[in-house]
């Protein structure tokens, strides 16, 4: 497996070969125009955190934000309890009682595991009784951190505090159980798949996910999907699980909004819009154009 599954994290989630058919020749922006009868929706590619030193958000998403009534996320970040997710991931993000995470990840991976752990400052202990996805996403969250990642300055952040202030209405695609829950749903063994290839990439460059945000900014799908997208269909539960599904879910809804009279900004990662499976393609499929906004 090649080095892929922080790239992946950071352009789809708190978790295709991507051809850009629909894509104009010159990238100009993370945001595409899709016009309803009576409103426009704004679709734009996110990527969840942003470097601290390079947090601005492109002309294009704030041009969207401001022509725009409600705020639309995949999940809805202005309601969002966090005490509620904690006990969703103590009801399931753990291990079975009595189980331990040495026996679920063999010796020779626990070490490995480990000794990741121990670089980003987490004790083997406080990983145990964790499932392996968990570790998986909190690996690869102190990882960001350490290479100047800011949770609070990712693009949903920073919209959803704007959105607050301006007294705008914020609306999400899924829940936590949806979004989560599909990586709960993984195979054991896929699972464990995650987090070897997630500890195998910690040493990540910063300048290759550097990389992924300049793509990102430039709106750039071939480049994303040269940088991100390669080995997807060597990991087809997860790409399922990741995008195919959520897009699958999350098309009628966007449908629904360009029934509406409103305008709204849609805004999901990156790697959700492109290629065959992308959200662009589906709408297009259905007849709804998307015009690149520069």
């Amino acid at each position: 497996m090649g080095r892929t599954t922080l790239r992946w994290l950071l352009a789809l989630s708190l978790l295709s070969g991507l051809t850009a058919p629909v894509l104009t020749a010159q990238a100009a922006s993370p945001v595409w125009v899709i016009r309803g009868a009576h409103n426009t929706v704004y679709l734009a590619g996110s990527v969840h955190l942003l470097p601290a030193q390079d947090a601005a958000l492109p002309a294009a998403l704030d041009r969207a934000y401001a022509d725009s009534a409600k705020l639309v996320m995949e999940l809805d970040l202005g309601k969002l309890d966090p005490l509620a997710v904690g006990g969703w991931m103590l009801e399931h993000g753990t291990l079975p009682h009595g189980v331990s995470l040495r026996a679920v990840l063999g010796e020779e991976r626990y070490t490995r595991v480990s000794a990741a752990a121990a670089e980003l400052g987490l004790t083997a202990e406080l990983l145990d009784g964790q499932a392996p996805w968990v570790i998986g996403l909190e690996l690869a969250d102190l990882e960001y951190l350490h290479l100047g990642f800011d949770p609070q300055q990712g693009v949903e952040e920073q919209l959803v505090h704007r959105a607050q202030a301006d007294g705008k209405s914020t609306a999400g695609l899924e829940t936590i159980d949806e979004e989560l829950g599909a990586l709960e749903a993984l195979s054991r063994e896929d699972q464990l798949r995650m987090l070897d290839q997630t500890v195998t990439e910690l040493k990540e460059s910063p300048a290759q996910l550097q990389e992924v945000v300049s793509a990102w900014r430039r709106g750039d799908a071939e480049r994303l999907g040269a940088l991100l997208a390669r080995e997807y269909r060597s990991f087809p539960a997860l790409y399922r699980a990741l995008v195919t599904a959520r897009n699958e879910r999350w098309l009628p809804q966007i449908e629904q909004l360009l029934r509406g009279d409103d305008n709204c900004l849609v805004v999901v990662g990156a790697l959700h819009l492109v290629g065959p499976d992308g959200l662009l393609e589906l709408l297009r499929k259905d007849g709804f154009a998307a015009v690149q906004l520069e």
